[in-house]
């Protein structure tokens, strides 16, 4: 594929092989050919074995656990492609790791969030593509253009289907930052919209409180950004359940699902947790009540957009028409 004289390829680290073939199927290319691994004492060892002068180049890694190894892997990629002279570099990142550390919850924190932007781009990015980063703002943390894309549709879509010709679905909202993506989630699927207002006592402890709408007697589908271990999502569960709710679905787009998360899900009372692909759930994590969605036909629209400079705007119209 060759337009305004450049040419694209697309390369890939560890972190998520199997997304990065499937976002350049569709593209109808190859990977780039590219060395990846590691030196005896666990440096990340990186070789590109092919020309990319002048190459519009994109790397597909989500900076996910293992996070310092992957952010690290994506940072020396880049340096290598820019000091092998590509024309420009977009870290594709479908899950963009430390985005939850975007401000001082106390003193004397840092704010990782931020350190790891500057870091990508002193390393040589062009410009960022990313989906459903955990506050939206943190795009202002670049100095870099950041392409940001949204997994709400492709959830949504699943449930239509699921629950065609249903009228007892109502979405709920796991807390108060999650009500603006539940609202929109919601207003796709035409029904109503609940609120679970809790309070954090400390980190990755999450206490139910209340619940604003009506659930009962009702199929629920909580929506949040990301699950990490749980706890949030299935003390959301339990209190439905609990109050009533005749079914229990929940989604999210980035299932990072750590410690004992799979454990907990499989003996919560949800009947399905659908997460897309942007990072991937190893074999041992995949139980039956876990759903996959693949992210692979918008990244790869979107990086055909990029490389054309053609407006990424309009895929989010396409997007909320679908």
């Amino acid at each position: 594929m060759n337009l305004h004289g450049k040419d694209i390829k697309i390369f890939a680290g560890n972190s998520n092989r199997k997304l990065a073939e499937e976002i350049a199927e569709k593209i109808g290319l190859p990977l780039g050919l590219a060395k990846v691994g590691k030196f005896s004492d666990g440096e990340s060892a990186i070789h590109i074995e092919e020309v990319v002068r002048g190459s519009d180049v994109f790397i597909i890694q989500s900076t996910c656990p293992p996070a310092n190894d992957n952010l690290v892997e994506l940072l020396i990629m880049i340096d290598a492609l820019k000091r092998a002279s590509a024309g420009r570099i977009t870290a594709v990142m479908p899950y963009f790791g430390y985005a939850r550390q975007d401000r001082k919850a106390k003193a004397r924190d840092p704010i990782s969030a931020k350190l790891v932007a500057n870091l990508i781009t002193t390393a040589g990015a062009d410009r960022i593509l990313t989906m459903d980063l955990h506050a939206p703002q943190l795009q202002g943390f670049f100095d870099i253009p950041v392409d940001h894309l949204i997994g709400v549709p492709i959830l949504a879509n699943y449930f239509r289907e699921k629950f065609k010709g249903t009228s007892d679905v109502v979405v709920v909202s796991p807390d108060v930052g999650s009500v603006s993506r539940s609202r929109k989630f919601a207003e796709r699927l035409e029904v109503p919209l609940a609120i679970i207002d809790k309070r954090r006592p400390k980190a990755n402890v999450s206490e139910i409180m209340n619940i604003i709408g009506d659930v009962n007697n009702k199929r629920v589908i909580l929506v949040d950004d990301l699950i990490d271990t749980g706890g949030t999502i299935i003390n959301a569960a339990n209190a439905l359940v609990e109050i009533g709710a005749k079914e229990v679905y929940a989604c999210c787009t980035h299932g990072v699902l750590s410690g004992s998360a799979i454990e907990k899900i499989d003996q919560s009372p949800m009947k399905e947790l659908v997460t897309l692909n942007t990072i991937p759930i190893p074999e041992e994590k995949r139980i039956p009540k876990i759903v996959s969605l693949s992210v692979a036909p918008v990244f790869a629209e979107a990086i055909e957009r990029i490389y054309g400079d053609i407006s990424i705007s309009t895929l989010f119209t396409q997007q909320d028409e679908s």
